[in-house]
């Protein structure tokens, strides 16, 4: 196996509204052989709304972190669909347009920084199949999730715009699934798999819209019998999580779907309790789960 080492670019969510994303990520990661350099000195992608504001400002902040993982040598690795959109985009136009990338490094030069386009940008998901690989991770597995029927949730920005991601089939992808199987654990094929969370809309649409659609989403798997969706992204999980009560609320129907962080869902499989992983902080209850692998 390669060595694996990555410039780790944490996003915002992870050191504010769910940092049990992050310290389950750093555990995971540890115990998989995964060695994080965190880019202590990186800012926010923009999450698009920056970019909506200023084009320019937004490529210039996210080559600035860019620049930050290159001088290290390293690839950037997110866990954070969001943050892994912006700066793919950043990077492709960079890439694309020399002008634009003098112009960006006509700024970064204050900073003493340069873009040069020499680290890629991954997300902890593909590099847990394409780094780690399916097989180290089902050798690792000490408490296999057999009881659990677990629900996918994509979200938007890990498998759209193909262009910019290109992982894998956006109308079909399978990572969530092959990781869940080698976790022992039995994926869903529920409807909204890969449709919004509403996270995005729901400032600038009706409160009702998105709300409506989070209750959807979650309300999909539970169709499906799911005990709990599991998403590589933290924007969906607070979507999903933290305003579930309020979309049930919305709705007038009683959900209950826990919704967990992908990390969470590798920990428990491979030997970390609940409350490391932060199973504790969500707001939906995850009680059903802690007594299943208690």
């Amino acid at each position: 196996m390669a060595e694996l080492r990555y410039a780790f670019y944490t996003g915002c969510s992870a050191k504010g509204v769910a940092p049990e994303l992050y310290n389950s990520t750093k555990l995971v990661a540890e115990k998989l052989g995964m060695e994080l350099i965190e880019l202590e000195a990186a800012t926010c992608c923009g999450a698009g709304a920056v970019q909506e504001k200023d084009e320019f400002l937004a490529l210039t902040i996210n080559a600035r972190n860019l620049a930050l993982a290159e001088e290290l040598g390293l690839d950037l690795l997110t866990i954070c669909n969001t943050c892994t959109v912006m700066l793919r985009e950043t990077k492709f136009k960079l890439d694309n347009d020399p002008e634009l990338k003098n112009a960006v490094n006509e700024v970064l030069k204050e900073a003493g920084l340069e873009y040069k386009g020499n680290s890629e940008v991954t997300h902890f998901l593909w590099e847990l199949i394409d780094g780690v690989g399916l097989e180290k991770i089902k050798e690792m597995v000490v408490r296999p999730l057999k009881e659990f029927k677990i629900a996918p949730f994509y979200g938007c920005h890990i498998i759209r715009p193909p262009y910019l991601i290109g992982y894998e089939d956006p109308d079909n992808p399978k990572s969530i699934e092959m990781l869940i199987e080698v976790l022992g654990g039995s994926p869903t094929d529920h409807e909204a798999k890969l449709a919004c969370c509403g996270f995005h809309s729901f400032w600038s649409a009706e409160d009702k819209v998105t709300l409506k659609l989070t209750a959807m989403d979650a309300e999909s798997a539970k169709k499906e019998k799911a005990d709990f969706m599991v998403t590589p992204c933290p924007l969906c999980h607070t979507q999903l999580d933290a305003m579930q009560p309020e979309a049930e609320e919305r709705i007038g129907t009683q959900i209950g779907m826990p919704i967990l962080h992908l990390p969470q869902m590798i920990g428990l499989a491979i030997g970390f309790k609940p409350d490391e992983l932060g199973l504790n902080k969500h707001i939906v209850s995850t009680a059903e789960i802690v007594q299943k692998v208690a």
